[in-house]
């Protein structure tokens, strides 16, 4: 969920008014502005025309912004020339390509998908639409001359689970470490890690966002719009399946160790038998909102491939082992939860046909 913090001085940079000054919406207001916390710096505000505008300052190593920032503008010239049906995005004003910021038109009135998930009112009528606005991109191609990149996403590396690079070594926390020691310790995961980057290079490839997750839907009550493209590309449609059940079952396994749901919960030493117990009731709970989405996406793409519900459940699986890696950035050692959903996705990595249906992924 991102949350607001205090802006990065804006006289400090001053590229961000001159990119909204020449677009002709003038320039942001001081004490409205705020920034939400993501891996880009990023400016929420109000202009002195009175538009509410969202900022955008790609950061990182200059090859990754540059290739970020390409597959933005290319998903804005393939919404535009495609216009895929009920795909509501914010509406983009402009980029300065060489300072390599971007400015939106900010949604307002709108809530954010990981506050929905988190207050537990994300309805099974939300997951439905968004399913089918899911079905809607991966069933529109693009036309004309867009160009849109067509390298699958480098993750899961699975070259990592054989050794990590040095760079990537001495830049790793102790926590993130001990991830990556997890599951290179583990042949079975690495070869089934290494058998989904298979089926995937011989999967169909259709827009997609690749970077799927809760918190990048803003809902209104007429729409559901879908933010940060940065990863956008032709890929494999399972990817944003799979990531969708993936937030669902992360979910699921950190409402453990809370009253989420709960008619009556006392706090106390989990054992084996309970965590597994507890894990079912959850899943249960949670995982109809994953065939809702599954449903809409159905209604608007009947015509999938075969293989599609088993490739997106293994990418479920590696959805929580990746959110294993990125929440042991800043610890020093993993925590039980944290290695209860390593087991979870390892499982549906590993046996993708078992779970299918458990997830929801029915005709």
């Amino acid at each position: 969920m991102k949350r607001d913090v205090a802006a990065i001085d804006l006289d400090a940079a001053p590229e961000v008014d001159e990119l909204l000054t020449g677009l002709g919406v003038g320039t942001l207001v001081r004490d409205s502005v705020t920034a939400p916390i993501g891996r880009n710096d990023a400016w929420a505000g109000t202009t002195t025309s009175g538009m509410e505008v969202f900022v955008k300052r790609l950061t990182g190593a200059r090859a990754d912004v540059e290739a970020r920032l390409r597959r933005m503008l290319a998903f804005e010239e393939y919404a535009k020339a495609a216009r895929p049906p009920e795909l509501f995005r914010p509406e983009f004003l402009g980029a300065d390509s060489d300072r390599h910021i971007v400015a939106f038109e900010r949604v307002v009135d709108a809530e954010n998908g990981a506050q929905l998930m988190v207050d537990e009112v994300f309805t099974g009528e939300q997951a439905y639409r968004i399913g089918r606005v899911i079905g809607r991109l991966h069933g529109t191609p693009p036309v004309g001359t867009v160009e849109v990149e067509q390298v699958a996403p480098p993750f899961p590396p699975v070259s990592f689970l054989r050794g990590l690079p040095m760079s990537v070594y001495i830049r790793s926390s102790a926590g993130e470490l001990e991830a990556w020691r997890l599951l290179q310790n583990d042949e079975a995961l690495i070869r089934a890690l290494e058998r989904l980057r298979a089926w995937e290079a011989d999967a169909p490839r259709v827009p997609s966002h690749c970077d799927f997750r809760v918190d990048q839907l803003l809902v209104r009550p007429e729409a559901v719009y879908v933010a940060d493209w940065e990863e956008f590309r032709l890929a494999d449609p399972a990817r944003d399946v799979g990531a969708f059940a993936g937030e669902w079952i992360y979910r699921s396994v950190l409402d453990l160790v809370t009253n989420r749901g709960d008619d009556v919960f006392v706090d106390m030493e989990f054992t084996h038998d309970m965590v597994l117990r507890r894990g079912a009731e959850k899943m249960q709970r949670l995982l109809p909102l994953v065939g809702e989405f599954w449903r809409g996406y159905r209604d608007v793409l009947p015509d999938v491939d075969e293989t599609l519900a088993v490739r997106a459940t293994a990418f479920a699986g590696w959805h929580l082992l990746d959110r294993l890696v990125a929440g042991a950035l800043s610890t020093s050692r993993l925590t039980g939860i944290q290695r209860a959903a390593a087991g979870v996705g390892r499982a549906a990595v590993v046996n993708p046909e078992r779970f299918t249906a458990t997830l929801g992924f029915v005709s």
